[in-house]
C-alpha cells in the first residue's frame, strides 16, 4: 500500500464516525441519490464516506502525491464491504 501508516490512521479516524449502521443500511437498500446508476455499491459507499470526511474538514488538505487508486486501496482496508 502506498499510503503511509500515519496517513492511514488519519483517514481511519476521519471515516470511523461516519461509518454507521444507519448509513450502511441505506446503501445496502440503495436509498441514495442516483442508486440506479451505481455498479459497485461498496466503492460508492467508501468514496462517499471519504468525501463526507473531507467536507467535515477531517482530512488534511494535502494528498501527498497519492492518486485515486492509492486512496481507494486505503479505503478498502478501512471500510468493510456492505
Amino acid at each position: 500500500m502506498k499510503v503511509t501508516p500515519t496517513h492511514l490512521a488519519v483517514l481511519r479516524a476521519a471515516i470511523a464516525p461516519l461509518d454507521t449502521e444507519e448509513h450502511r443500511t441505506a446503501y445496502r437498500e440503495r436509498r441514495i441519490p442516483h442508486a440506479d446508476a451505481v455498479k459497485d455499491i461498496d466503492k460508492r459507499y467508501r468514496w462517499d464516506l471519504y468525501y463526507a470526511a473531507a467536507r467535515h474538514g477531517s482530512l488534511p488538505d494535502s494528498t501527498d502525491g497519492y492518486n485515486m487508486n492509492h486512496i481507494d486501496t486505503a479505503l478498502k482496508a478501512i471500510v468493510n464491504p456492505l
